[in-house]
């Protein structure tokens, strides 16, 4: 009897950020608008990077790569979202579970490398100024971009074949906007405390890990900064750092409030914010933040503008 209210592969419904028809409409379009403005800026930061030689630099080629990164993470989350919105059929097949869960986790822990290269970017840039183009040669960036790639989807691979281990019982039902591992790992009939121990371990060593780098990096730049002579010399620095800074504590602020917790306290509400955050808002704002404090991605645009006019 009780093994019918049990199935290993259910079809999932997400019920989202609200259930109201009339704040269904709204959020439609907030999130469009925001999904819509993410993109043709991230695409925008990408092109004029690849565009303009003055940006072939290590630290905005890791710029670039954080841009595409964005892209695809937002796009894993966002559409499915839209679509539900608009939509009475608000399902999710197992597998298509899976595989948004396997790309969220890929490309999230992706930025989380890029931004600790940045980080070393930075303090090379800072500390041996004179050799920073040799030190961080075009070798050693793809080597950083690359090696971020590998982990993260071997980091990926692994929740994945821990999450095809479940089986789940009579309520199918998802308490948010994508497949997020939390709110799955509540459906299940399966005993997850040795699921949740690895995911929460290993999750802290590779999520962790690079936040560790960012912080102690950054500790060396300040260090190195307090002994530079002049208020102009600390201004530079400063603002070479202080766009990456941003963008690290939006980051990490809301990732580790969401999954460093046990399953048995997460909260659907504040987990949904939470992801909001920093699968729609954060690389929405990324090419603002990059853009509008710098002043070379701005020459750029001014360059490309006047060449389109030029030609015209």
């Amino acid at each position: 009897m009780g093994s019918e209210n049990h199935t290993i592969h259910p079809d999932f419904i997400l019920l989202g950020l609200s259930s109201q028809p009339g704040q269904q409409k709204l959020l439609f379009v907030i999130f469009l608008v925001m999904y819509t403005v993410g993109l043709l800026g991230n695409f925008l930061i990408i092109l004029l990077i690849l565009w303009d030689a003055h940006l072939h630099t290590p630290m905005y080629f890791f710029v670039s790569q954080l841009s595409l990164v964005d892209v695809f993470f937002t796009s894993v989350t966002v559409p499915k979202m839209l679509a539900n919105l608009v939509s009475e059929s608000k399902t999710i097949s197992y597998a298509g579970c899976l595989t948004q869960m396997y790309f969220f986790f890929a490309f999230g822990v992706t930025d989380s490398f890029l931004l600790a290269s940045m980080a070393y970017d930075r303090y090379m840039a800072i500390r041996n100024p004179l050799h920073y183009a040799i030190m961080m040669s075009r070798s050693l960036c793809v080597g950083f971009v690359a090696g971020s790639w590998i982990v993260s989807h071997l980091h990926s691979l692994l929740h994945i074949i821990l999450m095809t281990r479940l089986s789940f019982c009579a309520s199918q039902e998802i308490p948010h906007f994508f497949c997020d591992h939390q709110p799955v790992l509540g459906l299940s009939c399966t005993d997850t405390s040795f699921i949740e121990m690895l995911i929460f371990t290993e999750g802290a060593l590779v999520v962790l890990s690079p936040f560790v780098f960012i912080v102690t990096s950054y500790a060396l730049i300040l260090a190195m900064v307090l002994r530079l002579p002049s208020g102009s010399g600390w201004r530079k620095a400063f603002s070479t750092c202080g766009a990456h800074l941003t963008v690290v504590t939006l980051f990490y602020g809301t990732v580790t409030g969401v999954y460093f917790q046990p399953t048995a306290r997460y909260s659907a509400e504040k987990g949904r914010v939470a992801t909001v955050m920093y699968t729609t808002v954060i690389p929405m704002l990324n090419p603002f933040i990059y853009s509008l404090r710098n002043d070379d991605v701005k020459g750029a645009l001014r360059r490309a503008l006047c060449r389109k006019v030029g030609t015209q």
